[in-house]
């Protein structure tokens, strides 16, 4: 049935078949783990049948079903179909991806409208989202029920779905654009990038570099685009003037501060962590160890989760569990090459096998972290390794840590009681630091600022009832005097919707924090029996 697409000439095949592939070529968590999918049989006869199907609207399928697979097979099919159709245009594979993205019918301010019956329905890319205007011309958020059947409004919802799709898609594309430098003439950057109704409200948002070191957000000049910095300077670059984003590492502490304040006052959130991104620079302990980083070793951590968040970011390789153990099942390593530079970070069984039933490991404990170049043996000292990829590898282990980590857990789990405690209220690590630098700026602008204190691990917060310390790592609170330990699970609305946050964060701990904070801070009006029998405990 899938190959007898090859000669159905309609627009709904391509998604269809994008859909087959991404949903035959992940595992059957949804994490679209390298070891295991569904079908692969099923999602490389969705891949061939693209690369038959050929032309420009089978690339940005192509893009997004790559996005989503980590089985090496199957991402080199998909590399392969790109390939394929970007030497038919006559272009490189980036290219070819920047001239496809679909603009969904889109206009310049990023809305779509189209009527259904005797309302007009708004697909929004801020959101996305679709907005109703009734036959009296108020803005409703649900459909009317006269329109509830109208193919139009199925087909404006099926183009939301895709529209999401694209847009993590995008967000994913753009942030590999500043981990690899990929360069762009200033032409292709306002054509391709700045214009564009989906990927345009996320460059907007980015800072760009010139070959000379300006660096600026884009802005509206004439009939084009110029790059302002965060003293107002523009300049308007030539249309094959080199660009590419802006990396902190690449800047002076004072030069980050700086645009991390500007973006405050602008209230530019960025589609992720550009200017709050964190960096990792060599330590005087990395220098001695000499060829392995011991940066994130030891940490106990739920294995699916970070296995999970390491695979979404290009590692792969993987696969631990008690089985085997003679022939090291039990141990195991991630591996993820940047820039030539193939990255090792070794993990171990740390779970009882009888919880486990004997399969794959729930919990393990990290090793170090090897560096390697593709072209010489042996590992690399990591004084050779680029300061970029050096940054950019250490970050996805801070990350996966910081998911995974036992010690973010509401008790001690049996056994690392020790862990849990130094993870749970201990030193910070660069993530936990980079969120102590967006509360700082944060905190003066917000509604509780008389009733919160920052200091150099925690969050302290005056209540009417206690006093309050959330720590800054992994969101656990003490309560004043004693060091109470108090025990709050968040919800499943993780947000703090009144909070504006300079980077898209998903409800993360920032949010996690900044939402305690504000129960705390009124701590009288809280009326959850589990959190109150806590607050009057001695």
């Amino acid at each position: 049935m899938l190959w007898t697409c090859e000669v159905i000439d309609a627009p709904w095949v391509s998604t269809l078949l994008g859909d087959v592939a991404t949903n035959c070529g992940i595992g059957r968590n949804g994490t679209g783990g390298a070891a295991v999918c569904r079908n692969e049989r099923l999602a490389n006869a969705a891949l061939n049948v693209l690369a038959k199907r050929g032309g420009l609207d089978t690339v940005g399928v192509l893009a997004r079903v790559r996005a989503r697979l980590r089985r090496p097979a199957l991402l080199a099919k998909a590399s392969e179909a790109l390939d394929a159709v970007a030497v038919q245009e006559g272009l490189s594979h980036e290219q070819l991806v920047d001239r496809t993205v679909p603009a969904f019918g889109l206009g310049p301010d990023g809305v779509r409208e189209e009527q259904a019956g005797d309302c007009v329905v708004r697909l929004d890319v801020d959101g996305p989202v679709l907005r109703f205007v009734n036959a009296s011309g108020r803005v409703v958020k649900a459909a009317p029920q006269s329109i509830r059947k109208d193919p139009v409004l199925a087909d404006l919802k099926a183009t939301l779905k895709d529209l999401k799709r694209t847009q993590a898609a995008e967000r994913l594309r753009l942030e590999q654009m500043l981990i690899v430098e990929r360069e762009l003439s200033w032409q292709e950057a306002e054509q391709y990038f700045f214009d564009h109704p989906v990927t345009g409200p996320y460059t907007r948002a980015l800072i760009w570099r010139l070959p000379d070191g300006f660096a600026g957000l884009p802005v509206r000049s004439g009939g084009g685009w110029s790059l302002a910095d965060a003293s107002g300077r523009s300049v308007r670059p030539g249309a094959n003037t080199p660009v590419r984003l802006w990396h902190p590492i690449q800047e002076s502490a004072e030069g980050v501060r700086g645009w991390r304040d500007h973006l405050l006052e602008l209230g530019i959130r960025q589609p992720f962590k550009q200017a709050f991104r964190e960096v990792y620079l060599l330590t005087p302990a990395e220098e001695r160890t000499r060829t392995h980083s011991d940066r994130f070793k030891g940490h106990f951590v739920r294995y699916g989760q970070a296995k999970a968040l390491l695979e979404q970011r290009g590692w792969s390789g993987l696969s631990i569990g008690h089985w085997d153990y003679e022939c090291g099942g039990d141990v195991g390593a991630a591996v993820k090459t940047l820039a030539g530079w193939r990255a090792s970070w070794g993990m171990q069984v740390a779970s009882d096998p009888q919880q486990d039933a004997w399969g794959t490991a729930s919990c393990a404990v990290t090793d170090a972290i090897r560096f390697r170049h593709a072209d010489l043996p042996g590992d690399a000292p990591l004084t050779e390794v680029p300061p970029l990829v050096l940054s950019e590898l250490l970050r996805d282990a801070d990350l996966a840590v910081a998911v995974g980590s036992l010690g973010l857990d509401q008790q001690a789990a049996a056994g690392h009681d020790g862990y849990w405690q130094s993870y749970g209220f201990g030193e910070l690590s660069e993530t936990a630091r980079t969120r102590h630098d967006a509360l700082a700026r944060l905190l003066p602008r917000l509604k509780i600022a008389d009733r919160v204190e920052l200091t150099d691990r925690f969050l302290r917060v005056r209540g009417q009832l206690r006093t309050y310390r959330i720590h800054l790592g992994s969101g656990n609170i003490l309560m004043e005097p004693n060091d109470a330990y108090l025990c709050i699970v968040p919800g499943r609305d993780r947000s703090a919707p009144s909070v504006f946050l300079p980077f898209e964060e998903d409800g993360g701990m920032l949010s996690v924090i900044l939402s305690k904070a504000f129960l705390l801070a009124d701590d009288t009006r809280i009326s959850d029996p589990s959190i109150t029998r806590q607050l009057v405990a001695t």
